[in-house]
């Protein structure tokens, strides 16, 4: 029976370097770059931005849950604001380093690299590689440059267009999403930023790193599903009547 109101959706593959990059990111997760292994003093970084954290205040008190209830939250509010947490997450030692910045772009994502690249164990390592996407704070060959000028040990690792899920960090972001700005209820943007330090320290605490199951396997089995995908869906329009 047809059901008109349910749909899939999906991204067609337009990177054509995309299994070289997703391998490399997927190599630095199992600790390797370009087939060999890392040494002690290096390091993986997955980096990424969080934007528009509001501060939400609730026109009356939020009440806490009960035996009988859930948290309730009065649904009208007043707004105080938004701010963007930028987060450095390392993927072996399952530690967070962040800030908070009024928006996104070069200067703050280069904030928060020399805030992590000016602390140990980062600051003396042979090669701190950080993984990001493609957004416009780190695209390109300029923002690799950048990074390297900036700090000489520091090597710029891109994931292929259309594949943030392959960067580490937007697990944390989930987390961050559960944990800390859900529900949204604070006074203003201080509170927000108490808020997000308090969460890293709890979390630096007590995290274990992700265990990231995806390899290269799964990668190549991936690439063939979408191929035969896209090679039904082309044959399916081809051979549709013409009106």
């Amino acid at each position: 029976m047809s059901q008109p109101w349910q749909h899939q959706s999906w991204i067609f593959i337009t990177d054509p370097g995309f299994r070289t990059k997703a391998e490399r990111v997927l190599g630095l997760y199992a600790r390797t770059w370009r087939g060999v292994r890392l040494g002690e003093d290096e390091y993986v970084i997955s980096a990424d931005e969080k934007t528009s954290i509001q501060a939400r205040c609730r026109c009356h008190p939020t009440l806490t849950p009960g035996q009988a209830r859930a948290i309730r939250v009065n649904h009208t509010y007043g707004r105080g604001g938004a701010l963007d947490y930028l987060a450095a997450y390392d993927v072996h030692a399952a530690k967070v380093s962040g800030r908070t910045e009024p928006r996104t772009g070069i200067d703050p994502f280069m904030n928060l690299v020399a805030q992590v690249m000016s602390t140990e164990p980062y600051a003396s390592a042979t090669r701190v590689f950080w993984i990001v996407d493609n957004g416009s704070s780190h695209r390109g060959k300029k923002a690799a440059d950048r990074l390297a000028a900036a700090f000489p040990n520091a090597v710029m690792v891109h994931t292929p267009v259309h594949a943030s899920w392959l960067n580490q960090v937007e697990i944390s972001f989930s987390v961050v999403q559960r944990k800390v700005v859900s529900p949204n209820d604070f006074t203003d943007l201080a509170q927000v930023a108490d808020r997000l330090g308090a969460f890293e320290d709890r979390y630096n605490a007590t995290a274990q790193p992700f265990q990231w199951k995806f390899t290269t396997s799964n990668l190549d089995d991936l690439l063939a599903r979408l191929d035969r995908h896209t090679t039904d869906h082309h044959e399916e329009s081809s051979a549709e009547p013409a009106t």
